[in-house]
């Protein structure tokens, strides 16, 4: 679990954290948890993050949801607050979406932290805070803390999301409406969800995939190195040292170790 103190630190960074970006055979190592390749998954977060889990200041890239925080502060002061301040309102689309999220989180987090980082969209594939658990985390705050660090973190709980929503056969079997509906919700044919995500598997359906050895150790930088290295050359054999008390077999060895 999440040490408070640590999250207070990250919270006071402005949720920078190592912003690890991932590797090419994060891809399909992940992907092959639930049978499909890197192209479903390219997919996915082209759709949702068009391909960085990072903004340019290198936080997690964050959609806060006015609705939802409405619906986790629940009625009270709390509620009535974030309503004044407009952070929240009881129903999707009553108005724009501002082009940063930060500063709506950052005040939503004044008023009530956990509910604020359930009602953000997170990441790679915008993960809802309050699908943590469906995720692997005990916490919202665990979940925000890891998708600071890594790339990797994100991909591993869209993987354990997809298998909690049931929907790792529709992706498998390029069902896009039914991942549509279960990743984006019932409204998804209003943006064209299920059409955006066919057009972008066969955008990457195009492109080569990355060779992967499910056998080889994870993030393998460059498997190449230990063959392209130039061989080092052997170390020199010392001479043979003359045979003790001298004599005939002394003076023929030192033919050979005497120096030119």
């Amino acid at each position: 679990m999440t040490d408070a103190t640590a999250f207070a630190r990250l919270r006071a960074a402005g949720f920078k954290g190592a912003a690890k970006r991932i590797e090419d055979t994060d891809l399909p190592r992940i992907g092959a948890l639930i049978g499909v390749g890197e192209d479903e998954l390219h997919a996915i977060i082209d759709v949702e993050s068009a391909g960085s889990g990072f903004d340019a200041l290198g936080r997690p890239k964050i959609l806060f949801e006015p609705h939802v925080f409405y619906r986790h502060l629940g009625a009270g002061a709390k509620r009535d607050r974030a309503v004044s301040l407009g952070l929240a309102y009881a129903s999707w689309g009553q108005k724009p979406y501002p082009k940063d999220s930060y500063p709506r989180l950052l005040q939503a987090l004044l008023i009530d932290e956990t509910a604020a980082l359930k009602s953000a969209s997170w990441g790679m594939t915008q993960i809802l805070g309050e699908n943590f658990k469906e995720c692997g985390y005990a916490s919202p705050q665990e979940m925000v803390a890891a998708f600071c660090e890594d790339e990797d973190q994100h991909l591993q709980a869209t993987i354990l999301l997809i298998k909690a929503k049931g929907l790792a056969g529709a992706l498998k079997a390029h069902d896009w409406a039914k991942v549509a509906r279960g990743w984006n919700g019932p409204g998804y044919a209003k943006n064209k969800y299920d059409i955006k995500l066919r057009d972008r598997f066969a955008f990457w359906k195009k492109i080569p995939d990355t060779p992967y050895n499910p056998h080889a150790p994870a993030r393998q930088r460059d498997p190449m190195a230990a063959i392209t290295a130039p061989t080092p050359a052997p170390a020199p054999v010392p001479a043979p040292a003359p045979a003790p008390g001298g004599g005939l077999m002394a003076a023929f060895l030192s033919l050979f170790t005497k120096k030119a």
